[in-house]
């Protein structure tokens, strides 16, 4: 059982017209009516299930205004937080790599040396800001959001590229990824169908790829957004006399492959089975793919489903950052409260009755009063037990019901 459960997402509906942040709606509803507008979100889930992409016209220009500006990239630039590797440039006018190297505009230590990067970003290369949501509260609350509805890591890159410039070549990504237009306008070639079939970081580049067919050209304007498949293959360019501000938001679900490595990992601490040696002398005999069969057969069922659903949860609860509601002097307040929309975590339920609630950097078993205590307050509740609701809002996993 989870509080994040999948069950939840049926009750998400698009959220209201603020960009800035939820209001009534939680932080997974007003997140989803932002990156998916006119979409259900059984319509969304079949989205990132397929491989077609799809663009989103504007609701408004101003959609994700409140997400970010260039004076929010300006103010960061001036920041110690502006370093490489999470600060870059590329400029597809260069030969070989489009990346430009970080000693044209970073200093030795790392820091952006912000004369010399202004000066390559004149000369047409592009800004590039990875993982904003880690200093930029705005996208922080937002990224959060999708994971909440998704269950699976959500990061937040950003592309400010000068006016009649390319940063990057025709590509793919191995990750589906869902392109916010900010500021300005940019131009898209999409090509139809995978170009590699549902690749990974681990999947090796070809090199010299060409994508195949012709390309769907369009302009994405203020408020217009682009969802893109991993595997899809696109490049981007602006205008003439015209800059463009963009966030890329990329989806990092896990592929089958990374997570039955993670419950390989964790099944062979308890089960001696896995651990016996691998009889190499056996091999070119049937009994060795018999003994293959057996061993996988330990990886299926219910239950190692199940323990691969907390594995997964546990590790996008220790990937992310933490964002409790409460700050450094702040007592419990009266009135209804709810499971903190900032905290990932979620709620197991052992064989034996037994259960636990277990977050980024703690776990706390409870009793069966508290699960059902822990039950109300995921849907929001006046708190029966004020010592174990005051024990959770210490660890940021509650806040106020608006």
């Amino acid at each position: 059982m989870s509080p994040e459960g999948g069950a939840g997402n049926a009750r998400l509906a698009p959220a209201g017209p603020d960009a800035a942040g939820p209001g009534a709606e939680s932080l997974a509803e007003w997140a989803f009516g932002l990156a998916f507008p006119g979409l259900s979100v059984e319509e969304a889930l079949r989205l990132r299930e397929g491989t077609a992409w799809r663009h989103f016209p504007a609701a408004r220009p101003d959609a994700f205004a409140a997400l970010l500006s260039t004076a929010d990239l300006d103010a960061h630039l001036r920041t110690d937080g502006a370093r490489s590797p999470r600060v870059s440039m590329a400029d597809d006018s260069r030969e070989g790599s489009a990346a430009v190297p970080e000693h044209e505009f970073c200093l030795p230590d790392g820091r952006v040396d912000l004369p010399r990067l202004l000066l390559r970003f004149d000369a047409g290369a592009s800004l590039v800001v990875s993982q904003f949501q880690e200093t930029h509260p705005p996208l922080a609350r937002f990224c959060r959001g999708l994971e909440k509805l998704f269950l699976h890591g959500v990061q937040a890159n950003i592309y400010l590229t000068p006016p009649a410039a390319q940063g990057f070549r025709t590509h793919y990504d191995t990750h589906d990824v869902l392109v916010l237009q900010v500021e300005g306008r940019k131009r898209w070639r999409i090509w139809d169908g995978e170009r590699v079939p549902r690749p990974t970081r681990r999947t090796p580049w070809p090199g010299g790829m060409a994508p195949e067919g012709e390309p769907h050209t369009l302009t994405l304007s203020p408020g217009e957004a682009l969802y893109i498949p991993r595997g899809v293959m696109h490049d981007a360019a602006t205008e003439p006399g015209e800059p463009s501000l963009h966030i890329t938001v990329g989806f990092l679900d896990p592929c089958w492959a990374q997570a039955l490595r993670a419950l390989l990992d964790d099944a062979e601490l308890t089960d001696p089975a896995l651990r016996e040696s691998v009889p190499t002398w056996r091999f070119g005999e049937a009994a060795l793919a018999e003994r293959l069969g057996e061993m996988l057969a330990r990886l299926s069922g219910p239950a190692m489903a199940e323990r691969m659903q907390n594995l997964l949860l546990m590790q996008l609860a220790n990937d992310r950052q933490p964002l409790p509601a409460r700050g450094l002097f702040a007592p419990m307040p009266e009135g209804r409260l709810r499971l903190a929309d900032g905290m990932h975590h979620h709620l197991i339920l052992g064989e034996d009755g037994t259960a636990a609630l277990h977050w980024a950097g703690g776990a706390e078993p409870l009793t069966p009063a508290q699960a059902e205590e822990l039950a109300a307050l995921a849907e929001g509740a006046l708190p029966r037990d004020r010592d174990f609701a005051r024990a959770l809002w210490r660890r940021g996993l509650l806040e106020p019901c608006e």
